[in-house]
């Protein structure tokens, strides 16, 4: 009788059913995300926010202070103008080397990432493990490498004096030139994963529409392609140029004080000087200016470029 019912019209039936479930309850659905979040964050706030917020007290410590007197927090705010009087120079250098290194590795790793997104064919993942391969090895075994290859007496070196380009007394090694490869070769996958994972998505019937539309090939890289690669080339740069900055391995081995950036600064304050009150305010000195730069970046290149 209830199955006619509904045929003819009528209203449905569902009491008495025996295999009517009750209703969940909502608030147990609710909370499963939250508590699904709960390892992470607290993973983040052992491991993260107490060692900033520990980070951020000792910059104001008093700079008399030593490891034999002991540290006081006596909000010494004066750490950081003078921090920044004092090494200016290695904070311009930073994000100049890191910048330099950024410019670099995108005229090698776009064409590299397009090709195997492209072009590679049934060689892609052959490509992509050599891209990634390198990573497998230590980064200061890689640093020490390229100490090697550019050493007065490799035959990189020798090759550049060959063809005129270096000087008979002209090196590479000990230079900015140096740490700028360094740090271009260290970083690269960082670059072009991201602008793989975009490229690889691209559909080729667009840049075939472009031609059929008459477009050069320039104009369809800046009115199709650039444009459709933006996300992975926004978190590429990102991920490049974030841990360039703050990088000290390639300037301590492929470079000589005069190429020391705020890295290395940092390094000595903490592991040498045992300054830990300047140490900690070039620190989050240099997360602020990072901060700052990738702000203003993301304002000009859209912040869901990053999605």
């Amino acid at each position: 009788m209830t199955a006619l019912a509904q045929l003819g019209g009528g209203a449905p039936v569902t009491g008495g059913s025996p295999s009517a479930r009750p209703p969940a309850r909502p608030g147990r659905h609710r909370l499963l995300p939250y508590l699904l979040l709960v390892p992470g964050a607290a993973w983040l706030l052992v491991f993260f926010a107490v060692p900033l917020l520990q980070l951020a007290a000792a910059s104001l410590y008093d700079p008399a202070g030593s490891l034999s007197t002991g540290y006081a927090l006596t909000w010494a705010f004066g750490n950081y103008p003078e921090a920044v009087q004092a090494y200016w120079p290695q904070f311009a250098r930073s994000f100049g080397y890191a910048g330099a290194a950024l410019l670099l590795a995108l005229l090698l790793g776009y064409p590299l990432a397009y090709a195997i997104a492209q072009k590679a064919g049934r060689w892609k993942n052959l490509l992509l493990v050599c891209v990634v391969a390198p990573m497998f090895t230590s980064f200061l075994v890689r640093t020490l490498a390229w100490k090697t290859i550019l050493s007065d007496n490799g035959a990189l070196v020798g090759l550049l004096r060959d063809v005129h380009l270096l000087g008979p007394d002209g090196r590479l090694l000990a230079t900015p030139v140096a740490v700028v490869l360094g740090l271009t070769y260290n970083f690269l996958p960082f670059l072009v994963l991201p602008l793989y994972a975009s490229l690889e998505r691209l559909d080729y019937r667009l840049l075939e529409a472009a031609g059929d539309l008459y477009a050069s090939p320039l104009h369809t890289f800046r009115k199709v392609t650039l444009p459709l690669s933006m996300p992975g080339l926004t978190a590429g740069t990102l991920l490049f140029f974030i841990p360039a900055t703050g990088d000290y391995i390639n300037a301590e081995l492929l470079g000589t004080p005069n190429e020391y950036m705020i890295g290395n600064v940092i390094d000595s304050a903490f592991l040498v000087r045992l300054d830990y009150p300047q140490g900690a305010a070039l620190s989050f000195l240099l997360m602020a200016a990072i901060l700052a730069v990738v702000f203003v970046y993301l304002r000009r290149a859209g912040t869901e470029d990053v999605l």
